[in-house]
């Protein structure tokens, strides 16, 4: 999958805008594979996030993300397909509000729901909308239609009813269809629930979809109900050669991969105080560039002289939407020659020009840090 080079946000909905909701959202999380993104949110009386499994897919790790941008590191615990429910755990205990469970069938058409989670990958929104079915039949499973504003992303996600109980698990939208959202409803996850108290903190468990036995090791056959297991559930999906060539670069950094991911060959993280994005463009070549200073408000001259002659190669300076971005481009070609090596150590170099550079044009030419720098924060 291609990135634009900057990778502008776009507010596609809007955020609602009720303080009496606003307790909830520390609950709720982005998760971010190598395939792509959704939401989770935290039972923090049981220690689990919640999701769907086809956010996580067959990841046995991901990570998590909470509203301040602080990533954590999750194990899949337990998935059941065919409910489109994953389970996951982290070594951290969250101090956010505990989100209470709608477990009983009391819904009415009308009533007012709220959708939570990170549609397309993008800050946190809530919107608001009703029931528009309690039971609306989907592929053999009745589910609760709304419509909220439902889009991708917000899958795995709470869905909440007006006094904030969690009455489903936001999990679809059919394609080209407006106003029409759905959710599973949580009175489903009994099974689940039990099932946790004999799961091992250290195993990946798939649930039978025949006798909902839980499956912890790879094996052709149910040990309870003799049913045949997909054992594609319990293999890791296959990253391509360059995505290994990356992620082992960002590891060499001491950076976790897993927690840089955001999507297919696209990676972002923060060396230092400087963010690093790191991505194909135009399937031809490999970016690493990270937005270190905003333009200052004088001095502009002697700044564009220095940004035309200074000489950083192998690393370029350039200016998009008043910031100035340190790149390094490379060609998808030369990434798999006899120039790998050298071309892994100059990314890796990148990262730490980024640092260097970002406090001599704020200390030079008065150039504010960028705003995703973690130093902007302390000014």
């Amino acid at each position: 999958m291609d990135y634009d080079l900057f990778q502008p946000f776009i507010q596609l909905q809007q955020p609602y805008k009720d303080m009496s909701h606003q307790a909830f959202e520390q609950a709720v999380f982005k998760v971010t594979t190598a395939s792509g993104s959704g939401t989770a949110f935290y039972l923090k009386d049981r220690k689990i996030f919640v999701s769907n499994y086809h956010v996580v897919g067959n990841h046995k790790e991901v990570s998590l993300q909470d509203r301040n941008g602080t990533r954590y590191l999750a194990k899949v615990l337990l998935v059941n397909p065919q409910e489109d429910v994953a389970m996951l755990r982290t070594q951290e205990d969250f101090d956010v509000p505990q989100l209470e469970l709608h477990l009983d069938a009391s819904l009415q058409q009308g009533e007012k729901v709220y959708v939570a989670g990170y549609p397309f990958g993008m800050p946190y929104t809530v919107t608001e909308g009703v029931i528009s079915a309690t039971q609306q039949p989907m592929q053999g499973r009745n589910y609760i239609q709304t419509d909220a504003a439902v889009n991708p992303g917000n899958s795995g996600g709470p869905m909440l009813n007006a006094q904030g109980k969690v009455i489903a698990i936001t999990t679809s939208k059919f394609n080209n269809a407006d106003n029409m959202g759905f959710g599973m409803p949580v009175t489903r996850l009994a099974d689940e629930f039990n099932a946790l108290a004999q799961v091992n903190e250290h195993s990946f468990n798939l649930v039978c979809d025949s006798c909902s036995a839980l499956i912890s090791e790879k094996v052709e056959y149910c040990n309870n109900c003799g049913q045949e297991v997909n054992l594609a559930y319990f293999n890791e999906p296959l990253l391509s050669e360059l995505s290994i060539f990356c992620e082992q670069t960002i590891s060499k950094i001491g950076i976790n991969p897993v927690l840089a991911r955001q999507g297919p060959e696209f990676w972002e993280f923060y060396v230092g105080s400087s963010l690093i994005r790191f991505f194909v463009y135009n399937k031809t070549y490999l970016y690493a560039t990270s937005p270190i200073n905003q333009l200052p408000s004088q001095n502009m001259g002697a700044l564009f002289e220095e940004l035309l002659g200074k000489d950083i190669y192998p690393y370029q300076l350039g200016i998009y939407q008043k910031e100035i971005f340190l790149s390094y481009r490379v060609h998808m070609n030369d990434v798999f020659s006899v120039h790998q090596p050298e071309i892994g150590d100059a990314i890796a170099g990148m990262f730490n020009k980024a640092n260097e550079l970002d406090d001599y044009f704020a200390e030079v030419f008065a150039c504010p840090y960028s705003m995703n720098s973690y130093k902007s924060r302390a000014v």
